[in-house]
């Protein structure tokens, strides 16, 4: 019984021993990120479609900080390469998006739908539910417009259509220099409101 209270005790002490250098070894070795990666990740619009040619935002972010091209974000659009550009400090490269950049979403047709969950498979967002031999139907709010679905489909049963502007989607461009006078019915007060 006592060789078996010694077999612990020496394993208990090679688990320090052994944990003490690997905390060494991951303080003392440790690989920073590099803060540009981090900023280009935060720019690409994460919808992880492989369109760029990478598995994801973060590995293509990782191929622009090593002088890959910027123009290679086809959800991101001519926006996306105008932020990275100002931000590695280069010309704006003429991008070979569509003529029509404005954002789309997937649409089912649920005539044709034959519930083969092809793309279901092929969406890297999730935006698509259904089961097999069921119908589908597309998350607005979640599809990206990557169109990665389109293609596997083989009723071609899904377009890409237009998002119409709301007044939730509009892009309120609002000057942050403006100054708004504000007068208080209740007692005559009257105060500015400064944008900045």
């Amino acid at each position: 019984m006592t060789t078996f209270y010694y077999v612990l005790i020496a394993i208990a002490v090679l688990a320090l021993i052994f944990g003490a250098i690997l905390g060494f070894a991951s303080i003392k070795l440790k690989v920073d990120a590099d803060p540009i990666v981090d900023k280009i990740d935060a720019i690409l619009p994460q919808s992880q479609c492989g369109q760029c040619g990478y598995p994801g935002c973060r590995p293509y972010a990782e191929a622009i900080a090593n002088g890959d091209q910027i123009t290679k974000c086809v959800p991101g659009g001519q926006e996306t390469v105008v932020k990275i550009a100002e931000l590695l400090g280069v010309d704006v490269p003429d991008a070979e998006f569509a003529e029509d950049n404005s954002p789309k979403v997937a649409f089912i047709n649920e005539d044709m739908c034959i519930g083969c969950t092809k793309c279901i498979q092929a969406c890297p967002v999730d935006a698509i539910i259904g089961t097999n031999k069921s119908l589908h139907t597309i998350i607005p709010d979640l599809c990206t417009g990557c169109e990665l679905c389109v293609a596997p489909c083989p009723t071609d049963c899904i377009v890409m259509i237009k998002v119409e502007k709301t007044v939730d989607s509009w892009d309120w461009k609002i000057n942050p220099d403006l100054v708004i006078p504000v007068i208080n019915t209740t007692d005559g007060n009257k105060k500015l409101v400064v944008g900045k």
